[in-house]
């Protein structure tokens, strides 16, 4: 078979990562670098390497994160009462495999949707489909849902994710609809993981609920099975002021 036919055979068979470096590896094989099976092999890790690649772009452009970064970009000696060990830990992402919630509470500033990004993050890198929103703009969406029709299609979009990063969680007292709807987006993704972040700590968020039946059986779900990390100290804004010098590391 020539080179152009096994080409196009690789372009039909959608195996474009091979496609790329064939005729690299064809050469290396000629100059007797690869034998038979070391060729194959390559070709094959080639493809591989492709396909995550494309997969981890994909995932990424699907989470709609506002940053992109990772935990080794945070400064945790800028507030040392951050519990970094704790931030570290969960980054292993054993609390995604566990399907638990994780709640980041604390003052403005202090790096919660960061972190919380920065997991997300690296659950993307891990093959998991995760999802980044404003609370606000969740919950504006699924009342859309109930104007045009489209309330379970939007309910199961939501619950579909391995995770779910809901920041400004708990800013403002919820109305009758929005907790209902919350509720059964809750109830929904049952089994599966959550991270919230919050200027309020948890015991703060039940009388954000017009009706404390629903509160409680909402937060029951959220918080009492959560990992809880208090994320205190100065907010790291003031430093990204224009002409402002980041504080030494």
């Amino acid at each position: 078979m020539r080179a152009h036919h096994l080409e196009e055979t690789m372009g039909r068979l959608k195996l474009f990562g091979m496609l790329d470096t064939l005729e690299a590896r064809l050469a290396q094989a000629s100059a007797g670098e690869l034998g038979h099976v070391e060729l194959l092999q390559a070709l094959c890790e080639d493809e591989a390497a492709r396909r995550d690649a494309t997969g981890l772009e994909r995932r990424l452009k699907a989470a709609r994160f506002e940053q992109t970064c990772v935990i080794e970009d945070f400064d945790f000696a800028f507030n040392p009462k951050i519990p970094a060990a704790q931030i570290r830990d969960l980054n292993t992402l054993r609390f995604v495999e566990a399907g638990e919630s994780v709640i980041f509470h604390g003052p403005v500033g202090v790096g919660k949707s960061m972190i919380a990004q920065a997991i997300g993050h690296q659950a993307c890198r891990r093959g998991y489909s995760v999802v980044f929103t404003k609370t606000s703009r969740l919950l504006a969406d699924l009342a859309g849902g109930h104007a045009d029709r489209s309330f379970e299609s939007r309910l199961a979009r939501w619950a579909r994710p391995a995770l779910v990063l809901f920041d400004d969680f708990a800013m403002r007292d919820f109305t009758l609809s929005q907790a209902d709807d919350l509720y059964e987006l809750i109830c929904l993704r049952a089994g599966k993981a959550s991270i919230f972040t919050a200027n309020r700590q948890a015991s703060d968020w039940y009388s954000l609920f017009p009706n404390p039946v629903v509160s409680e059986s909402i937060l029951d779900r959220i918080v009492n099975s959560a990992h809880h990390v208090h994320m205190d100290g100065r907010s790291y804004r003031p430093n990204k002021r224009p002409g402002q010098k980041a504080p030494a590391r």
